[in-house]
């Protein structure tokens, strides 16, 4: 096959929601329809005791929530499907906004009954940034659900995109009878037997047809035309380059715990979202086409092999083919890099690869060398933009509780905080230890993966501060001057950087009123 084609036949995008909207179980459906695995895992589940492919880690196992972005590779219908199963918890949306940096395109799962939540608003406005084109899966039609219309008027005023339904719901909750797909002019009608089997679907064209009152009785076919005429009057016929633009979002129904309209969004999916696109950098515009290899890395995830300690950097492919044991620049470093080892994902489940086109994702070993933003080359200096770290707002003291695994403990933490999951600063006052993080469940994570995967015991201790903020000035003399003052609440960064702790937020805006030659920076990418 030729490596335009390879390109073309790519499709690599993030599934994202609000919490419990059932992203994970989604994920799982396209997996088992892809045929990449055999049975579907749950979530929560008393009854389905495996757990979903994309929930690796044991903690995920046991919280039923996503802490870290999951990485699933699968062939379907001779497309390459490449999905990004993000958390959808706001304290790992960090993890979340920098995965999107990574992706084609984006699917959004929204609740039936609970219609946009507040995560969903601001993981919208990340895509908007980058003109990412989005498609909705609107979820759990099975149970009693919101005005089909209501909710489509609330995804457009809320996410600001237009919509364009392409299956309607046919009832919900206890009436809920199917999917009329009109992208395909397919019936689809719910059969909840099993949450494994998976429905079948009638060709149906002509919905004025008398058959339809055969399939879901006359009641339900009078309100299906009356509500299909409605679309056709309401939203303008589908157009995929807007789609593709993403000023377009077009929606889909089901119930992806029963495994209903799955199969409708993965087969429209493949046929209309976009292959690799072109990706920007400082220096230049990178084509997918373009003959020498580049990426960068977006994640990086310490432990995927809890026995083997392994630490994996997740590598975009923007350009090129990455080969396995050819020499790359990394740009940062300024040396040349082998990978005899690159590997492919299954959620955990990695596999030796020796090469990968624009829209892969490949997992390389790493002893250290990679930071997340980092950029691979055949030689040429580029830096990717828009891969962000945010300014931490939760602090707490590290403190360690087992004196004989400090060894163990300060390992844990180097190589943890090189995930991007939380920050480490160093008091330049005491000496200590201090975790900043996004988001408070962090540190509880932090805490649970430092003893099950390093066998080290920590404690924290509350330290209350507002944010931190990187700063650096041209000015020396009022740089050395700010640190002084400001002795007690100054830190230094993994790299030696220095990082002021604002206590309140009025300390911060009379520190930069008082110090205008000082930049105060609230992403570590400066």
């Amino acid at each position: 096959m030729s490596e335009l084609t390879e390109i073309s036949r790519r499709r690599t995008f993030a599934i994202i929601s609000h919490p419990d909207a059932g992203k994970t179980t989604l994920t799982e459906k396209l997996l088992l329809f892809g045929g990449a695995i055999h049975v579907a895992g749950a979530v929560k589940s008393n009854k389905i005791k495996r757990t979903a492919t994309s929930d690796f880690m044991e903690i995920e196992k046991q919280r039923g929530i996503s802490v870290s972005t999951s990485v699933m590779g699968f062939e379907y219908k001779g497309r390459k499907i490449n999905i990004l199963d993000t958390p959808g918890h706001q304290d790992f949306a960090e993890d979340t906004y920098r995965t999107l940096t990574a992706v084609d395109s984006v699917v959004i799962v929204i609740d039936a009954a609970k219609g946009v939540e507040t995560q969903t608003r601001r993981l919208m406005e990340v895509c908007r940034m980058r003109n990412t084109p989005v498609m909705i899966f609107i979820n759990k039609l099975d149970r009693p659900s919101k005005d089909t219309f209501d909710l489509l008027d609330e995804v457009e005023k809320e996410l600001m995109i237009h919509v364009r339904p392409l299956s309607w719901p046919i009832g919900n909750g206890n009436t809920f009878k199917g999917v009329y797909n009109l992208y395909e002019e397919k019936l689809n009608l719910f059969k909840n037997i099993s949450k494994t089997t998976i429905e079948e679907s009638i060709e149906f064209k002509d919905i004025h047809s008398k058959e339809l009152e055969q399939h879901i009785g006359s009641d339900a076919a009078r309100v299906l035309r009356e509500e299909l005429d409605m679309v056709k009057e309401l939203y303008e016929p589908f157009d995929i380059e807007l789609y593709r633009e993403g000023h377009l979002a077009p929606v889909f129904f089901g119930s992806a715990l029963n495994n209903f309209g799955v199969r409708e969004l993965l087969d429209c999916f493949i046929e209309i979202a976009p292959s690799p696109r072109i990706f920007h950098t400082v220096e230049r515009t990178i084509h997918p086409e373009e003959e020498k290899f580049t990426g960068f890395v977006f994640k990086i995830h310490a432990n995927m092999d809890p026995n083997h300690r392994d630490r994996i950097a997740f590598v975009r492919v923007c350009s090129g083919v990455f080969r396995r044991n050819t020499n790359y620049y990394h740009v940062r470093q300024e040396k040349y890099l082998k990978f005899a080892n690159p590997t492919a994902f299954m959620a955990d489940k990695k596999s030796v690869i020796d090469e990968a086109y624009p829209g892969d994702v490949v997992g390389l070993h790493d002893t250290g060398n990679f930071k997340i933003g980092d950029t691979l080359t055949e030689g040429e200096k580029l830096h990717f933009k828009g891969i962000p770290s945010f300014a931490p707002e939760h602090f707490r003291y590290i403190e360690n509780a087992d004196p004989l695994k400090a060894k163990q403990l300060a390992k844990g933490i180097d190589q943890l905080m090189d995930e991007g999951v939380a920050q480490l600063f160093i008091s330049k006052a005491s000496g200590r230890k201090i975790i900043g993080t996004v988001g408070a469940l962090q540190f509880e994570v932090l805490q649970y993966r430092l003893l099950h995967e390093y066998g080290a015991s920590c404690r924290y201790e509350p330290l209350n501060m507002y944010k931190a903020c990187w700063i650096e000035s041209d000015n020396k003399e009022q740089l050395d001057d700010f640190i002084k003052r400001k002795y007690n609440y100054m830190a230094t960064d993994k790299h030696g950087r220095n990082v002021f702790l604002a206590e309140s937020a009025y300390a911060l805006a009379n520190a930069q009123e008082k110090f205008p030659d000082i930049k105060f920076h609230f992403t570590s990418e400066f």
